[in-house]
């Protein structure tokens, strides 16, 4: 079953997803059903969660950021964002993303 697809206004710096391109300043429009909103949502849920873990391993001086799993977790998380963003995105969101050089490269 194709559920019908509707527009959406992405913040990734905030986290946000609007219906409505006036309620806020958005990053990216995106064509997404239902299920894709909610993975992208459970996405920047837990990029929000590893936020707070990094914030607080920050008080740990000792641990540097390429040995540090929640870093990881958070670049991977991210990663996946700009994907479904890139994946759902209209050209203006897919040729930024692409300008940014953060996709993995598939070889």
């Amino acid at each position: 079953m194709n559920e019908q697809k509707k527009t959406y206004y992405i913040d990734v710096g905030t986290g946000g997803i609007s219906q409505s391109e006036t309620s806020s300043t958005y990053s990216f429009k995106i064509q997404a059903n239902d299920e894709e909103i909610t993975e992208l949502r459970e996405l920047f849920d837990q990029n929000y969660s590893t936020e707070w873990k990094n914030f607080f391993r920050a008080h740990v001086p000792y641990v540097q950021y390429h040995y540090d799993r929640e870093n990881d977790a958070y670049d991977n998380t991210i990663q996946q964002v700009y994907g479904m963003i890139h994946k759902l995105g209209d050209d203006q969101a897919k040729q930024h993303i692409e300008s940014m050089n953060i996709m993995p490269t598939i070889e």
